[in-house]
């Protein structure tokens, strides 16, 4: 799967050029096999790293790359995956809070 369209990675430079803003996310990946979930909300104009919220365990704002992600290989052929019916709707700070009150960011989609 292309973690990426044209679409989605211009409107997270576009977002990565407006610093100091309260995003709303772009982009949600998943381990489709465990643990992973990242909101993406910016991307560098280098194209790496990301910014938004990650959880691996525990919801952390902060930056993660798009390289290591799509290099990741999964067993059964797997890799990392874009949620195709994701809606962000929210500033990723109400993301964080949710996620942090909740204790991830699966559970934070469900409140």
């Amino acid at each position: 799967m292309i973690l990426l369209t044209p679409e989605l990675r211009e409107q997270l430079l576009a977002n990565g050029r407006q610093r100091d803003v309260d995003h709303v996310p772009v982009v949600k990946f998943f381990n489709p096999l465990g643990e992973g979930v990242w909101l993406a909300t910016e991307l560098d104009e280098d194209g790496d790293p990301l910014f938004g919220l990650a959880d691996l365990g525990e919801p952390e704002l902060g930056s993660f790359s798009l390289a290591e992600m799509t290099a990741v290989r999964l067993p059964l052929g797997l890799g990392i995956e874009r949620d195709i019916l994701f809606e962000g709707l929210f500033p990723i700070s109400v993301w964080a809070e949710t996620a942090h009150r909740t204790g991830s960011i699966r559970d934070a989609e469900r409140v």
